[in-house]
């Protein structure tokens, strides 16, 4: 069959390449237009109003350049103040320096004086005490802490909770600071030894220091102190009494129900132990200011 000869199809030999970061447009376009073009207009604006670039009359020059000679009269001024003030500031820095290295050894020397007093202090009471000839002198040294004892009791251990944390809001225990549901406090501490004492103790020690009439469980901080020294956790209370009637008693006591309810409620740990042989060491001193025996007979 004739006709016309066809005409092959024309394919074009252009390539359109798409650009790698097609995908990222908003990138792309912020990166080729990092001007906005509110900006380039009110440029282009300035530009044509012929405000742009620097002042062009003589007195917007003036201006200009008593601007700069006062902020550059500024900055000369501070510079120089600083530099003669420099000397004056270090010199009180160090004088400050100086006196509170003073004073803090002044403390120290003062503290250690004050230990060696209360040693000496201790040691001539429990030599008078054994001087005394009586019976009862050793027995009133006894009781009032003034001398070492040894004998059967028992051994609690109060220790902080192993989360314990700083935080105390809505706590039922927080009255005033130490308010961390976790942490033993002072008033814990004092019902613990009141609840040992009531239910027969006759000689107690928390880590090591020895309890008398006179001693005060306090806080100072995060901290627990006794005789205003502060102690550290675990709190390890020794008393002296029949062991095992003592222990008894105080788990029944208030006082050690609510030790338990500590351990229930706020994740503190307890453990109680009979034993066979403490010792408790005698208090570092006994002061009596006031209180006078009464040599009177009725």
């Amino acid at each position: 069959m004739c006709g016309m000869p066809q005409q092959p199809p024309v394919r074009s030999t252009t390539v359109r390449v798409s650009r790698p970061d097609a995908s990222m447009s908003l990138l792309t376009n912020v990166m080729d237009h990092s001007l906005d073009d509110g900006y380039a207009e009110a440029a282009a604006r300035k530009e044509a109003a012929g405000t742009a670039g620097m002042p062009k009359t003589v007195k917007a020059k003036l201006s200009l350049a008593a601007g700069l000679v006062l902020a550059a009269l500024v900055v000369t001024v501070g510079a120089a103040q600083a530099r003669v003030a420099a000397p004056t500031v270090a010199k009180e820095r160090q004088e400050l320096l100086d006196r509170i290295d003073r004073e803090t050894a002044q403390a120290d020397r003062l503290e250690q004086s004050v230990d060696e007093l209360r040693d000496e202090v201790g040691a001539r009471q429990r030599e008078a005490l054994k001087s005394g000839g009586s019976g009862r002198a050793e027995l009133v040294g006894l009781l009032a802490g003034a001398t070492e004892v040894r004998g059967p009791g028992v051994r609690l251990v109060v220790n902080d909770a192993k989360e314990a944390t700083g935080g105390g809001d809505g706590d039922p225990r927080e009255t005033s600071g130490f308010s961390d549901t976790g942490r033993v406090r002072d008033r814990d501490m004092q019902r613990v030894v009141n609840g040992l004492w009531a239910s027969g103790a006759e000689a107690v020690a928390i880590n090591g220091q020895r309890l008398t009439s006179l001693s005060a469980i306090r806080a100072a901080g995060d901290a627990i102190l006794v005789d205003n020294k502060p102690l550290v956790p675990p709190y390890t209370v020794l008393a002296v009494g029949d062991g095992k009637r003592l222990s008894t008693r105080f788990q029944d006591s208030a006082d050690g129900l609510y030790l338990h309810a500590l351990q229930d409620n706020y994740g503190i740990r307890t453990s109680i132990s009979v034993e066979s042989d403490l010792r408790l060491p005698a208090a570092p001193s006994v002061i009596v200011r006031t209180a006078q025996p009464n040599t009177e007979k009725n």
